[in-house]
Order: structure tokens, then sequence, then C-alpha cells
């Protein structure tokens, strides 16, 4: 399960997220993103994706190294980049090029065009709250990451995304939490234990 959405809302109700973007603008996030292979493997014929995706996650889950979850993860991230259209297929090269290249205001406006086609390809919200949260715009990028979540609640990018945006925001609490979702569904989710581990001592070291 994720966290309660109306929580989540009044969190960031409660944070100011718009009044914060512009002193966090100036900090450089203490982590990075997690974010799809540059290669990802083929993938199987649509009918069978839901299978395939929930016997890969449970696989996940038990895998024994990191090399093996590497591996898994790789799969997985093909699973969800598999639209199905070779026209948002092109666009989201595209919005791989614009990104990489940090023209973010194309890359949105790209995205923007692959979620009127397809609002139920869920990567194209995933990347966009990625290009906003590269955009220091905390706000939209936490609606996207809240979009991915109700379509897809072990989405262990967009969890570890979320507890990114709350800790920037200074929410600890929230983002121990998040954190702990993403290493629940992906245990060798890199980087994130290492936040566990610090917020853990911040957040359940004091009373609160």
């Amino acid at each position: 399960m994720i966290p309660r959405l109306p929580t989540l809302f009044a969190t960031v109700a409660l944070l100011g997220l718009g009044s914060a973007d512009a002193a966090l603008a100036q900090r450089v996030p203490g982590q990075p993103l997690v974010a799809p292979p540059s290669d990802v493997p083929k993938v199987p014929p649509r009918a069978d994706r839901t299978r395939n995706l929930e016997f890969l996650l449970g696989a996940l889950k038990i895998a024994p190294d990191d090399t093996s979850a590497k591996a898994i993860e790789d799969r997985i991230w093909a699973l969800w980049m598999a639209s199905g259209s070779d026209t948002v297929d092109v666009l989201m090269s595209r919005v791989k090029e614009a990104s990489d290249a940090e023209n973010y205001t194309l890359a949105i406006r790209l995205l923007d065009a692959v979620i009127e086609i397809d609002p139920d390809f869920v990567e194209a919200w995933n990347r966009r709250a990625t290009i906003f949260f590269l955009k220091k715009d905390f706000s939209s990028s936490l609606a996207d990451i809240m979009h991915v979540l109700t379509q897809e609640p072990r989405h262990f990018g967009a969890l570890a995304g979320l507890g990114t945006i709350l800790e920037e925001v200074g929410d600890d609490r929230h983002a121990l939490d998040a954190y702990r979702k993403a290493l629940a569904v992906h245990p060798h989710l890199k980087g994130v234990a290492e936040h566990v581990k610090s917020l853990t001592d911040k957040v359940e070291g004091r009373n609160i």
C-alpha cells in the first residue's frame, strides 16, 4: 500500500510547497533519482505483461544480491516503458534527448503530448514527475508522482521520488515512510537503504 493520498496532500498543503520552491531551487538534491536504464530488454506481448510484471515484482523481493536484482529491475522497467504505440515511443525518445540536453521545457511539452495521446501510460507521468523535479517544481512533480502511485502502487521509482521530495522539504517522517515502501518492493534499490538509516536515526531517535 502507498501512503494515504489525503494525508500526503494535507502534508503538501501544510508545507506550502509553492512558497518553498524558490528556497529549495538553490539546493542540490541529496540523492540520485531512480531512473530506467538506457537500454532495456525486449518485452513480451501485451497480453502477458500483467502476469510477467507480477512474477518479476515477486522475484525482485527475494533477489539474493544486487546483480540479480538489477537484472530483474531492468525487465520491470522494460514492461513499464512499453507503450505499445509507435507515436508514443518516438515522442518518448525525443523526451530523453531533450532531458539529456537539459531542455526541460521542451521535455515537458513532449510529455504533455504523450499524456494527451495515452493518459494511461504511467511511465509518461513518472518521467514528467522527474523532469519537474529537475526543474525544482516540487509541487508539480509530487502531483504526477501521486498519479503514478494511484495507478501502480509498487512503482519503486515513484516511491523513491516521493521520499526525495518530502525529504527535501523537511518532512522526514513521511519521507522515511515512502523510502521504506520503496524498499519493501525493491530491497536492493540503490541508495535508498542509506536514506532509510539516516532518517530512522533522525525521526525515530527523537520525540515527535
